[in-house]
């Protein structure tokens, strides 16, 4: 099967349509490798928009290439990410009304010879009370998709080993989304892996795009392949006492910038440079995007603030206070940093209370 994930449809990033287009499009090129390696079954492991309200053409798109997997008899097989997750009906479940997708769950899905079940992604503050409960299978082999942060691997909040030692099936694999950067690491006998995301969704994400293809035979087998993505070209300069934009453009110039994304990061000594410049340069060679990050610059802006630290909450009231910010914006402030809602509960609050604040006046957002 193919394992992939985090595809994140519907990002535009850095605001250009381009590069919406382009989460689609590593999508499709996905299911179309699926399609020429004729492979048992696409499974997703979340994440498979960006967010719970994709627009009408991002809805559309995903169905013409999930249209496209059915017409193959490629099943799809997918769970619900954090970033999609919706309180009511999920857009998954939509794709499997259609009779194009499959919502995997506490019940096997059967491919060929390996049952394939399903976990959405859950809250921490749920996961304590989370059961582990499988329906049983009589297949040769069995692998649970979910969508997470686990450990080992870094960063993690969530045990692999506590998910397999209480679940109520022996599982070979879990198949993993959430974290973008792929990875596999044996634990208590089963594969763990991230397939990684299909485009860079940041700048950090430097590693080639692409998914995994596991195999299940007389064993468990996980290789990678790669995608064919925007081209990201990353220039690293670190300037020394008399060098300045000139050293900068020399580096960036070394590189065909042609539609690409250009992530420039200074370091060092030197002169004092404008990002928009070097911007504006690597946009006039045909970059798509230019972004520019003088870490020096961010250094020098570091603000002597004194505090004293019998009443921290104070002194940062105090600097919310000089920001000029809206009542609204005071109230969202209030929410987040200082109010008793429990940490696990902000999102759902301030979301709440930003749509309450948009109904009761739209002109709210301005």
């Amino acid at each position: 099967v193919i394992h992939t994930g985090d595809t994140h449809i519907g990002y535009q990033q850095y605001h250009v349509p381009e590069r919406r287009q382009d989460f689609l499009d590593a999508f499709r090129t996905v299911a179309r490798d699926a399609i020429d390696e004729d492979v048992a079954a696409v499974v997703h492991a979340g994440d498979l928009f960006h967010d719970r309200r994709p627009t009408l053409s991002d809805i559309m798109g995903t169905l013409d290439v999930l249209e496209e997997l059915d017409s193959a008899e490629i099943p799809f097989l997918a769970v619900v990410g954090n970033h999609e997750a919706k309180r009511d009906a999920q857009w998954l479940d939509l794709y499997a009304s259609l009779g194009l997708a499959t919502r995997l769950d506490h019940s096997p899905t059967i491919v060929d010879n390996t049952a394939i079940y399903g976990l959405d992604f859950v809250p921490r503050s749920k996961r304590d009370d989370l059961e582990y409960e499988f329906a049983a299978h009589d297949a040769d082999h069995a692998a649970l998709v979910t969508h997470g942060l686990f450990q080992p691997f870094d960063y993690g909040d969530w045990n692999a080993r506590e998910v397999l030692g209480q679940s109520s099936v022996d599982f070979d694999a879990l198949l993993l989304g959430d974290n973008h950067k792929p990875g596999k690491q044996a634990v208590d006998g089963a594969w763990v892996t991230y397939c990684g995301s299909t485009e860079r969704a940041s700048a950090s994400e430097r590693e080639d795009r692409g998914y995994n293809i596991v195999t299940f035979d007389d064993e468990v087998r996980i290789t990678r392949r790669g995608l064919d993505t925007r081209e990201f070209v990353f220039v690293d300069v670190t300037l020394d006492a008399q060098e300045g934009i000139e050293r900068v453009r020399s580096q960036v110039g070394q590189y065909d910038l042609a539609d690409a994304v250009v992530i420039v990061s200074i370091d060092g000594d030197g002169e004092p440079i404008a990002p928009a410049s070097i911007e504006e340069y690597a946009l006039d060679r045909g970059a798509l995007v230019a972004r520019v990050t003088d870490h020096r610059e961010l250094a020098a802006d570091e603000r002597e603030t004194n505090v004293s630290f019998a009443d921290p909450d104070d002194a940062v009231a105090e600097r919310v206070r000089e920001l000029g910010l809206s009542g609204a914006a005071r109230e969202i402030d209030e929410t987040v940093r200082a109010s008793k809602v429990a940490d696990a509960n902000v999102a759902e609050t301030v979301e709440g209370r930003v749509r309450e604040l948009i109904e009761e006046n739209p002109e709210t957002l301005e």
